[in-house]
Formats: structure tokens, C-alpha cells, sequence
């Protein structure tokens, strides 16, 4: 035990002294010439580093992550250099204030953080490369820095097929071809981390947009989404013009670019100037009723402020980056969308934030392993407090002189609170405890502030009382404030809490509304369809919502076997979401019913239901289908395939969901059995993973 703290401590010693050499050095400016190789996953190329010392020092650290290298040299001579398939170092005394240049020509194979997707089909148009950053990992393709404290001007040339586009940081200042190949050349002006480096390649068509202070703003769209190109990037202006306003500080960046991607690993990603988002989020005019790109639009352009001009020194400061996001953004969609949607996302977070405390999971936005809604939510409702009790004009002073004072560089809590208290005039101690130190949400607190803002929400609380005190019937309570408001948003939450206290008489009432709203938490709460609401609930296939469509049609093909032809041929035209929600459900269905289709229209549309399991759709398509074939109709052969193949996904949540499927399948000796004679036709990574998988069954 001795001899093991007796190395820890060594360890610990030597990274402390590698750290210090590191910070001794100041990286300005990197030049990035780089080929990207489709048919072999790699990336090779060469970066330029001018750095400044700040003291003496002898040697140079670069993450590197199973990279291999031709060259390394310092000042235009070849220095020896050591690699241990992590770091990059070289050993070399430099002097106090002497600028030095490092270039390094490199060759990689990103395990991660670069993604090739669709080369594996013959499908046109399917191809595309994209990065993702995210904290530390640009290191698997350039050789960089994890470490958010090290700024830097990027520059970036980017060569690959001609027939492509590609979309990275900065302005694009020319191109050139040569021989079937294209390099497009990125120039930045002002530093930044080097996990915002970012690169996006696809065959992309892009809509340009110019904002009010004369910002270009480039929205890219693959050439089959052109008609979803305007309600995916509905109010993109306007929410950058709105952010730009209030924040008060100008847009830090040259240009806005904005890249959906498929099988992308979240909703989004504010690399800096260039959002990568995922394809989940674009839709057409009735999806965006139901959900639309406006909020994640929002969040990842506010990071271009909160994360990417001002970043945060260390874990423990996140909040200055996702919560502020998240408030930022919801001041766009209130500015969009109108106040009571605005106090309704603010009550659904409340709501969220105390069941988490109640399940004893509550964090401290100082916590830098604190979860996600902790960071998103309970910071937003952090700035949201700070937001009131210092007063608008105090508050927007306060954010102008933290970005001005700390653009380009790193920040700390403490720095932020400091400028927030000088603009104010006010001891924020009694706020950074409260709402930034406790783990606890004061949902009592918010609760007061959420009464006293909406009228609605107010009703709402009184509601939820009167229904557990009043010896009135539910329904006459029920009814006085569906009567007494206009807000749509609070009868809908009636429907969805109350629905099982209510006559047929006040749901034919609902239904008469004609409320988008409202209709659509009918579909989801009445079942079964009571036959006096059958004529109403059918009105819900018609309706310009995916949610509701899907919803009314499954629940009236359930329950009325006789009119099944006529809700199939009412829905067989519709694809629904993104992820074929409507689509799907609808192949099912129709092959389901008896004399619905010809026995050759059923092996077809078997064909296409089962077909979409594979890697050539995306995973929010092929989960979709996963799961309705499991549930109903079992999986073939091919499926059994793709699911295998799913469990080794770059996407962790649909590789999550596969391997648990894969396990409950592992459970049946008679599966057991097919998924090993299936395993000969797989590759070797498959193969590993599956006989793994049943060795412990």
C-alpha cells in the first residue's frame, strides 16, 4: 500500500509540474491544414502553433489522442519528441517572453469526436462528417489542448471531395480545386478553446439571412429538407436580433453558421460560430406546433456568449455556461411565444427541479458532477431570481461589464457574482448560498413568484387546493375555472390532471374548442373513447398535429375493429416527425388488419416496416421501429442484425436502448440460439460484443 501511494504520489507530482510548465506558455494563434479520407476514417495533415513563453521553461505538452506523427519541430527544426498514445511532448529550454512556433504533421483515426456517417451505404446523399467536441476531445483529430483555459486563434484549410460542402469555424476566405479535390480555408480573428472547433461535410444547400447589426447568418439544409428549411429555422433572425439586444453586447464572432446532422449525439452543440444540431429538429409547419428548433436555436446562440466569448475556468463553474443558456433562451421563446408560455416553462422546470430533491438527487450549481437539470433548469431559475431582485436595468448592467471585462478569457463564479454586486449595489451572499451553494430548490419561493407573475398559474395552485379541500363536486369546481379563464395552456393541464372527473358532456365541450392545445391532451387522457365522443375524437385524425394524429389513431384502431379501412386510409399519407412516428405505426397497423391489403401490398409494406431498423436511417427512425416490431410483431433475422449492430452506436442513448434490448432477448434460449447462428455474418467488433454478451447468460 505504501509503494502504490508512494507512485500515486509521484504521478500526481509530475502532472502537477507538467501542468505549471503548460500555463508558463501562452498558444496564440494555430494554423490547421488538414485531408479528411472517407474510405479510411482518418485525418492527416499539419498544425502550425505560435506560442509565447511567459517564463522560462523546457518543455512543451499537446494532447494527442493515438495519433501517429512524421514530424515535429520547433522554429523550423526537427526536434525529438515523446509520445505515450496521450500526450505529445517535446523537451526544449525557451526563454522568458521569446515567441516560438511548434509544427507538428500528424496522422489520426478519431475513435471518437469525428463521425462518418452513411459511408457504409450506397445510398446518394446519405454521406456526411461531422465533429463533436464537446468539453475535451477535439484532441482524437488535432493535436490540442483538453483544457478550456487554453485560447486560441484557429485557422483551419480543410481538403476532401469537391462534391461536398463543408462548414467550420470562422469566414470562409477562398477555395481552390485540384484534381476532383476542394480546400475551403477558415480564417478566425479572436481566440477561443479548442473543443469549439468544429467541421461539418454533406451535401448541404444553405439559406442566408443577415441580422440587424449586419451579422451573416448561414442556415444549411440537405437538398431533400428544402421545404423544411423555413419552420426548422422559423425566427432565426429574430432570436439572434432579440439576444443580441438583450444581452447587450454585441455578437463576439465573424458569422453564424448553423448545421443539422443525423445520428448527432444531443439536441445541439455551440461550437464557436458553427451550431451542429441534430436532424431531429428539422421538421415541417405541423411539426412545429409540436416541437420545434425555437429553444435549442436559443440556447446554443446564447453559448456563443456564455461559453464561448466568456468560458468557465473548471467544472465547478458550469452554471456560467448552461444555465445562462438556458435562461437566455427562455427569454427568446418569451419574447417569440408571449409571457404565459414563458411562467409555464418556468413552472414545468419548478416542477421538475422539486421532484428531484424530493428523490433526495437535488445538487448545488457549484457541484461539478451535478446533473444536467441541474445546470440547465435550476440555473435558469438562479438568474431568473437575480434577474428580479436586482431589476432589469441593474441586472443587464451587471452582464455587460462581466462579458466586457472577460471576453476571450476564462471566468470563475466568483467573478461573475463580483460584477453582478457592483452594478447592483447589492451583497449577493444570501443569493450564492441559497441558490447556488444548497443543493435544495426553494420550490416554496418559486411558488410565490410564479403567483404573483401569472394569473394562470395562480389559478392553477388554486385549483389543485380547492380539489383536495372543497366539499363542492370536482366537476362544479372544475367547471367554474374552465369558465372563468381564456388561457389554453391551463385548460389543457385540466384535461391531463382531471380528465377522469369529467362528465362527457365538459369533454364535448373541450373537443368544441377547437384549441390545438387542448385537443391534442384529449387524444393523449380519454381511453377508452366513450361512443358519445366518437365522432368528436375522430375530428382528432384531421388535426394539424403529429402528437394528436398519432395518438387518436392508434386508440381508435384499438377500440373500433369495424372502422379500421377508414382510420387507415384517413392516415396513409402521413410520415409524422422526424422519426416516422405516424409512418410506422401506420405499416403496422395496416398489415395488422384483416382484408386491409392485398397479400402482395402486405409483403411490401412488411418490407418497408422491417427495413427501417437498418443504419441507413437514423437512430430516432430505426428505435421507432425497434420497438413496435418487438412489441408486436417479433424481429427477423435482419433486425436481429441491426439491433447488433445498434449496441455498438456512437449515440449512447440508442446504443443504451439496444443493449437492453439485446439483453431481454438474451433472456429466451430460443433467441439465444438465432442471435449465435447470426453472428457469423458479423464483423468483429459485433461478434466480440454479442458472444461477450451471452458468455454471462
Amino acid at each position: 500500500m505504501k509503494l502504490f501511494l508512494f507512485l500515486l504520489g509521484i504521478l500526481l507530482s509530475n502532472q502537477t509540474l507538467e501542468a505549471q510548465k503548460q500555463r508558463a506558455l501562452d498558444f496564440l494563434k494555430a494554423d490547421i491544414s488538414i485531408h479528411i479520407d472517407s474510405s479510411s476514417r482518418s485525418i492527416g495533415g499539419n498544425v502550425h502553433y505560435t506560442f509565447k513563453a511567459l517564463s522560462k521553461v523546457d518543455s512543451v505538452f499537446l494532447d494527442a489522442q493515438n495519433m501517429s506523427f512524421s514530424e515535429v519541430s520547433l522554429n523550423n527544426r526537427s526536434v525529438k519528441y515523446t509520445y505515450d498514445g496521450k500526450k505529445l511532448g517535446l523537451s526544449k529550454k525557451m526563454k522568458a517572453g521569446k515567441t516560438y512556433s511548434l509544427s507538428i504533421h500528424f496522422n489520426a483515426v478519431p475513435r471518437q469526436t469525428v463521425y462518418f456517417i452513411g459511408w457504409d451505404d450506397n445510398i446518394p446523399d446519405n454521406n456526411q462528417i461531422w465533429t463533436q467536441g464537446q468539453g475535451k476531445y477535439s484532441s482524437h483529430w488535432l493535436p490540442s489542448f483538453d483544457d478550456m483555459n487554453e485560447k486560441v486563434i484557429f485557422n483551419m484549410d480543410l481538403t476532401f471531395d469537391k462534391n461536398y460542402e463543408i462548414i467550420a469555424n470562422g469566414k470562409l476566405e477562398r477555395t481552390e480545386e485540384k484534381e476532383g479535390l476542394k480546400t475551403w480555408s477558415f480564417r478566425m480573428n479572436k481566440p477561443m478553446s479548442s473543443y469549439l472547433l468544429a467541421f461539418a461535410i454533406g451535401n448541404y444547400n444553405r439559406k442566408e439571412l443577415i441580422s440587424s447589426s449586419g451579422i451573416p447568418l448561414e442556415l444549411y439544409y440537405l437538398p431533400k429538407d428544402s421545404l423544411c428549411a423555413e419552420p426548422t429555422y422559423r425566427y432565426t433572425r429574430r432570436i439572434f436580433d432579440f439576444l443580441e439586444e438583450e444581452i447587450g453586447f454585441s455578437y463576439p464572432w465573424q458569422n453564424y453558421k448553423q448545421v443539422p446532422v443525423r445520428d448527432f449525439l444531443y439536441a445541439g452543440m455551440e461550437n464557436t460560430g458553427t451550431t451542429i444540431f441534430s436532424e431531429a429538429f428539422v421538421i415541417d409547419s405541423t411539426a412545429f406546433k409540436d416541437k420545434n428548433y425555437v429553444n435549442v436555436n436559443a440556447h446554443e446562440l446564447a453559448h456563443q456568449w456564455f461559453g464561448n466569448l466568456v468560458t468557465e475556468g473548471s467544472g465547478e463553474h458550469h452554471w456560467l455556461h448552461e444555465g445562462f443558456a438556458t435562461f437566455y433562451a427562455y427569454l427568446a421563446e418569451k419574447d417569440i411565444f408571449g409571457e404565459e408560455y414563458f411562467y409555464w416553462r418556468l413552472y414545468d422546470t419548478a416542477k421538475q427541479l422539486e421532484d428531484l430533491e424530493q428523490e433526495s438527487r437535488g445538487d448545488a450549481l457549484t457541484n461539478p458532477k451535478a446533473g444536467s437539470l441541474t445546470f440547465y433548469e435550476k440555473g435558469a431559475w438562479a438568474l431568473y431570481i437575480l434577474y428580479q431582485d436586482l431589476g432589469e436595468k441593474n441586472f443587464k448592467k451587471g452582464i455587460r461589464s462581466y462579458l466586457e471585462k472577460y471576453q476571450y478569457q476564462n471566468v470563475t463564479i466568483d467573478e461573475f457574482i463580483a460584477e453582478m454586486e457592483d452594478a447592483g449595489g447589492k451583497d449577493l451572499l444570501a443569493f450564492r448560498e441559497e441558490w447556488l451553494e444548497d443543493d435544495d430548490f426553494p420550490f416554496d419561493e418559486v411558488k410565490k413568484r410564479l403567483i404573483k407573475a401569472s394569473r394562470p398559474i395562480k389559478d392553477f395552485f388554486d385549483l389543485q387546493k380547492e380539489m383536495t379541500s372543497s366539499s363542492d363536486q370536482d366537476e362544479a369546481i372544475l367547471d367554474r375555472y374552465w369558465t372563468a379563464t381564456d388561457s389554453e395552456e391551463l385548460k389543457k393541464r385540466i384535461i391531463l390532471k382531471y380528465h377522469k372527473s369529467l362528465s362527457n358532456e365538459f369533454l364535448k365541450k373541450a373537443f368544441d374548442s377547437q384549441k390545438l392545445k387542448i385537443r391534442q391532451a384529449l387524444s393523449a387522457v380519454i381511453s377508452p373513447v366513450p361512443s358519445e365522443l366518437r365522432t368528436a375524437y375522430e375530428g382528432l385524425l384531421k388535426e394539424d398535429s403529429y402528437i394528436t394524429v398519432e395518438n387518436a389513431f392508434y386508440q381508435l384502431w384499438i377500440q373500433f375493429p369495424e372502422s379500421r379501412p377508414k382510420y387507415l386510409d384517413m392516415t396513409a399519407e402521413v410520415e409524422g416527425f422526424p422519426n416516422k412516428n405516424i409512418r410506422l405505426l401506420w405499416l403496422l397497423l395496416a398489415v395488422l388488419t384483416r382484408d386491409y391489403l392485398s397479400e402482395e401490398d402486405k409483403q411490401l409494406y412488411t418490407l418497408e416496416l422491417v427495413g427501417y431498423t437498418s443504419p441507413q436511417y437514423s437512430f430516432e427512425i430505426r428505435q421507432n421501429a425497434f420497438q413496435l416490431l418487438n412489441e408486436v410483431q417479433g424481429l427477423t433475422d435482419s433486425n436481429l442484425v441491426d439491433l447488433i449492430n445498434a449496441s455498438a452506436h456512437h449515440s449512447w442513448q440508442f446504443r443504451k436502448f439496444a443493449r437492453r434490448l439485446l439483453d431481454k432477448l438474451l433472456e429466451d434460449d430460443k433467441q439465444k440460439e438465432r442471435l449465435l447462428r447470426l453472428s457469423q455474418g458479423l464483423n468483429d467488433r459485433e461478434t466480440r460484443y454479442l458472444k461477450s454478451k451471452i458468455s454471462k447468460k
